[in-house]
């Protein structure tokens, strides 16, 4: 049977992308939809957080949970999706997420335009161990992605 040049993967299968203490799976990338959008399937383990809060200045985001519960915080508010809810995280909007729950979430992220990949790979390129922030803020700036941790009080 020929899909025209389309292809099938089940859940979990794609390219795996080691980044951010999740796993990344890349379904679908901007070599395959022409640079329209990437897509990725987020195992996000219980107790685990994404990444710090940041802006994307590139790209929107939409989450769409598959399984489990996810905290998602944008642009102030504070989110908790389940099975079957959808999230729109347009470009310029600070936002973040973690799994504060007792089971996996899973997730389905559509980015458009395509790209985030290349970001996920840079990181996962990074050497292993705890990650100097500089380095970290260098990498994100390469991709458009802002860092906006919290002020300190001091």
């Amino acid at each position: 049977m020929s899909l025209g040049g389309g292809y099938m993967l089940s859940s979990r299968e794609g390219r795996q992308i080691p980044a951010i203490g999740l796993g990344i799976t890349a379904k679908a990338t901007g070599e395959s939809t022409r640079d329209a959008y990437s897509l990725f399937e987020y195992a996000i383990p219980s107790g685990v957080n994404g990444p710090p809060p940041h802006v994307h200045t590139r790209e929107d985001e939409s989450f769409i949970c598959l399984a489990g519960q996810l905290e998602v915080m944008l642009g102030g508010e504070t989110f908790v999706l389940s099975h079957g809810d959808y999230l729109l995280l347009p470009r310029d909007v600070v936002h973040t997420f973690r799994n504060p729950f007792d089971d996996e979430a899973r997730v389905i992220s559509v980015v458009s335009p395509a790209g985030l990949e290349a970001y996920y790979q840079a990181l996962a390129d990074l050497p292993p161990g705890p990650k100097d922030i500089s380095v970290m803020e260098s990498v994100m700036s390469r991709f458009g992605i802002e860092l906006r941790l919290p002020a300190t009080q001091g």
